[in-house]
This record gives structure tokens, C-alpha cells and sequence, in this order.
């Protein structure tokens, strides 16, 4: 049962008289608790509505197209509330946030109905065997799964929740019935890399094809572990065995299904020092959000819009700054070399934002602050106007995570500030180059 909170007006649902305040109890006989049964059965043109209102029963029958929307509104996404994480991962980064950030950073979110709505990754251990066998009769698909290791008493180790290891049984129950799986490996120095990533490759491998992909990621460590699990860096060493592991079971897939499957992060092949693969490598950039391929994405597509600029665009005029992280900072400057030299008018700095708010070793984009930014840019060199990814801002595209508004950042560094959509790749990031 869920409660309404609106009703569009003009919608199939107001001309049938539903009111906000009316419980939702079921849709053609099917019980209702949240997003995933409401959108599933709301598919069907023939509709029968139970509510409750007041202390009545409401049968209301209409008819609808297939993917018409009734126009019922719920208080949440969900109409229920988000499940929270029953893990305590060692790697866990929630757990590494100083003190002081808003409440929502410190929310550990393991919700299935998210994997599929949302893309994130769950760990299964929130997950019934009801949940499974839902997921399965409403062809839930793809779904976001972290396993970590394959190995059930590594798992518990390191998520330190009994049910670890049991629930990996569920990725059978998944790949049997044609579920698509893209998978996470968060991988920890000296805790699950080495023969343990070894063997959990190789235990995946028996779920392709329903095994879609699957991201080799290192987990993030910052400055404040105080109480937790010792876990030292990835080193430039370390990096690359990790690339010429994976690899060769990147030939294996490449060999039988015509895809890696298995993925790298960017990290790695940054900090050994390692070429990237070509874009081709990574088929459709399943996993770039989760930091796979984002630089060859960005390389390829910048390398191809260099070829077809505009007179208009060739003949720009203007001074750009350019901050991001000490891992892209070398891509990023050789990428606006190249531009400033087909751009003769172009003059673009790059300024690498160290990490001070949770640490050296944090070295991503996606991570700095909005203190940091401001205290190293101060004084700088900016041009015509700043430009910075969209990672870097979490809380409704305005802030970054220590609660600095673009708008105080552009005031203490007295520069307009261009926010570029990382999701819009090597385009984006051109036409704010280019203005």
C-alpha cells in the first residue's frame, strides 16, 4: 500500500475522480509496495485500481496505452524508503568521510530496485529470495552487482556480514534465468587482488554471457581511516600486475564472446604508466561511469571533432583555465596542447587540484572540493572562465562536497566558472574550450 501525494491534473486518474490522500493497494490484483511493482503492472491498457480512502474500498477500473503514464505522484522515487547497506566493507568510503559533511554523504545506499533505476551497485546481501525471484519474474534487467571476490569466506571477511558468502548463489539464480549482470570488483591491496582476483575472474567467467561486463576498479583511501582496516595504495608496480592479470583474461573473452568483458579502471593504466587500449577496446563504455574508459572516450572523441572544426570555431579568441585532478592532469594538458595548437587564438592552463581535503592518495576530479579549489586557485592565472567537470559538484548540480557553491567559488576566485557534462564526453569539454 501506498499512500498518493498528488494527482495530475487532466490525467486518466483525475477524470476517474483519484484523489490525493488515496492509498494505493493493488493494480489488477497485484499488491503494490513501491516503484518496481507500480511501473510493472501499470504496463497492462486495461487497468482495475483497489484504494482505500477514508474508511472505503475504491474499485476504479480505466483503460490507458501501454506506457501511458496514470499521473499518480508518491512522495518518493521509491514510494518507499531507500535500504540502507548492512555491510561494514573495509574498503568502504563512506566510513573514510571527515566529520562535518551533510547528512545524505554519510547514507550507505544497498538497494536493489536502485541497481535497476539508478545503475548503482549492490552487494546482494540486502536481497531475499523473494527479491530474487521478483527480480526474475519482472525481467529486471540489467542488474548492478559489487562482488569483490567470489571466494565466500574472503567475502564476509571483507564486507563483515555473514550473509556474504551465501548470497553469491544468487548470481547463479540470475545468469539461469538470462539476467544480465554488469558487475564491480573493488579491489584492495593484499586483501583480494593477486590469486584472489584470480580466481573470482575465473568463477565469473562461467555466468557469460549473462555476465555483461564487469569493472576492476582500486578502492579509494583517504586521510581518514582512523579505527579501520590497514590497506596500503595500488603502487605503479602493482598497477601493472593488475593490467597483465586481467588481461589475460580479456584474450579468453575476446577469443570466445568478441569482448573483453572484464575492464580496468583508468587509474590503473595511469598510475603504471601504461598506454590505454583503443576505443574499440571497450565496446559501448558500459562501465564509464564507474571510471572505465572515460579517457579514451574523451581522447577519441576530441581527436574526431579536431578534424571537423568549424571556421567559426577555429577562429576562437580566448583564455580558459582548466582544474582537475593529479590522475587526468597529464591527459588533460596534452589534450589542450593539441587543441591550442589547431586553435591558434586558444591559450588554455591546466591546474591540478591536489586532494587536501581526504588525502594525497585521492587523486580523482570526481573528489575535489570546493575549499581546495578555491585556496590553490587564488591569485591564479584564469582567463576568460574556469572550467571544471561535473563530478566534481554533487548536491543538485551546485555544490561541490564540502558544501561550496559554484557561485562562492566564483566569488573568491573572481572568474565565471564553466561546468562541463562529463557525460557528454570529449564534446563538451571542447565546447568549453572553445566557448
Amino acid at each position: 500500500m501506498v499512500t498518493i501525494e498528488a494527482v495530475t491534473k487532466g490525467s486518466p486518474a483525475a477524470k476517474k475522480g483519484i484523489l490525493a490522500g488515496d492509498i494505493l493497494i493493488s493494480i489488477n490484483g497485484h499488491d503494490i509496495s513501491d516503484v518496481l511493482d507500480y511501473r510493472f503492472y501499470l504496463t497492462e491498457k486495461q487497468l482495475t485500481l483497489l484504494l482505500h480512502r477514508g474508511e472505503s474500498l475504491l474499485t476504479v477500473k480505466l483503460r490507458k496505452q501501454e506506457y501511458e503514464d496514470i499521473g499518480l505522484e508518491f512522495a518518493s522515487f521509491l514510494m518507499d524508503r531507500q535500504h540502507a547497506c548492512k555491510n561494514k566493507c573495509v574498503f568502504c568510503f563512506i566510513d573514510q568521510n571527515p566529520h562535518g559533511m551533510r547528512d545524505a554523504i554519510y547514507f550507505k545506499d544497498d538497494d536493489s530496485r536502485m541497481s535497476f533505476l539508478r545503475g548503482s551497485y549492490v552487494t546482494l546481501t540486502n536481497m531475499t529470495d523473494a527479491d530474487v525471484e521478483r527480480i526474475i519474474a519482472m525481467r529486471i534487467s540489467p542488474i548492478h552487482i559489487s562482488v569483490h571476490t567470489t571466494d565466500p569466506a574472503l567475502r564476509v571477511s571483507m564486507m563483515k556480514n555473514p550473509r556474504a558468502g551465501e548470497v553469491l548463489s544468487y548470481l547463479d539464480r540470475f545468469a539461469a534465468a538470462g539476467i544480465t549482470m554488469e558487475c564491480q570488483i573493488v579491489l584492495c591491496r593484499g586483501i583480494n587482488d593477486g590469486s584472489h582476483l584470480a580466481r573470482t575472474l575465473s568463477d565469473l567467467m562461467q555466468y557469460l554471457p549473462a555476465l555483461s561486463t564487469c569493472s576492476i576498479v582500486p578502492c579509494g583511501l583517504t586521510d581518514h581511516r582512523e579505527g579501520l582496516c590497514k590497506i596500503a595504495p595500488f603502487t605503479a608496480e602493482d598497477c601493472a600486475e593488475v593490467l597483465d592479470l586481467v588481461g589475460g583474461y580479456q584474450a579468453q573473452c575476446m577469443e570466445k564472446y568478441g569482448s573483453a568483458v572484464f575492464y580496468c579502471s583508468d587509474e590503473f593504466y595511469l598510475k603504471s604508466g601504461r598506454a590505454f587500449p583503443c576505443g574499440a577496446f571497450y565496446g559501448e563504455y558500459a562501465q564509464i561511469e564507474n571510471g572505465v574508459g572515460m579517457i579514451p572516450s574523451m581522447r577519441d572523441e576530441i581527436e574526431a571533432r579536431l578534424e571537423a572544426l568549424t571556421e567559426e570555431e577555429l577562429g576562437a579568441c580566448r583564455t580558459v583555465s582548466v582544474a582537475t585532478g593529479y590522475a587526468a592532469y597529464p591527459f588533460l594538458s596534452e589534450v589542450c596542447e593539441r587543441v591550442c595548437a589547431r586553435v591558434p587564438g586558444l591559450r588554455v592552463r591546466v591546474y591540478p587540484i591536489q586532494n587536501r581535503f581526504f588525502g594525497e592518495n585521492i587523486t580523482v576530479a570526481g573528489l575535489v572540493v570546493g575549499d581546495d579549489l578555491i585556496g590553490q586557485l587564488r591569485g591564479a592565472e584564469l582567463g576568460d572562465t574556469l572550467c571544471i567537470p561535473s563530478v566534481m559538484l554533487r548536491y543538485e548540480g551546485d555544490l561541490f562536497l564540502d558544501n561550496v557553491s559554484v557561485c562562492e567559488a566564483e566569488a573568491a576566485l573572481g572568474v565565471p566558472i564553466t561546468v562541463v557534462d562529463t557525460t557528454m564526453g570529449g564534446d563538451a569539454f571542447l565546447d568549453a574550450l572553445l566557448g
